[in-house]
């Protein structure tokens, strides 16, 4: 090709395209109103780990949860009954997999005793300190918590 050649483009210059009869539509998702922030129920939802990573630790006052698996037996629909009157109760997983978690702080001391009695007997029952597992959870913060019962 001579440089004179109408047919010579610059090296840098785009390729021809050719444009379209019509033009897309702009929408990438099949659902309308789609809201741009989370709902309540699903930020509530959230596990306490990405809720803290995502958002940051929330001051929240001393806690004690307890997480226990379902069990066979007479006591596990009074151990539901109080988990579901703890201050903050949450299901997690589904099935085989389904555990409870309780939240008590140091004015429900006694109901968390109740529920540590009955839950209490079974080595897949964690005992969390503001959400996270610490050890000689059951052993000494357990005991300390139930110097608060009066």
């Amino acid at each position: 090709m001579k440089p004179t050649d109408e047919r010579v483009r610059d090296d840098n210059a785009p390729p021809d395209a050719p444009v379209p009869d019509y033009r897309p539509i702009e929408r990438f998702w099949p659902y309308v109103d789609l809201p741009e922030q989370p709902t309540d129920e699903e930020l509530a939802a959230l596990s306490p780990e990405l809720s803290a990573a995502l958002f940051g630790r929330a001051p929240l006052p001393f806690s004690v949860s307890l997480e226990f698996p379902a069990f066979d037996g007479d006591d596990y629909n009074r151990a539901l009954a109080l988990a579901r009157a703890s201050a903050e109760y949450r299901e997690l997983g589904t099935g085989a997999t389904l555990r409870h978690r309780a939240r008590f702080y140091p004015e429900n001391a006694l109901q968390l005793r109740d529920l540590f009695d009955i839950v209490g007997r079974f080595d897949a029952c964690e005992v969390l300190i503001d959400d996270h597992p610490v050890p000689y959870a059951r052993e000494l913060w357990l005991p300390l918590v139930w110097f608060l019962i009066t």
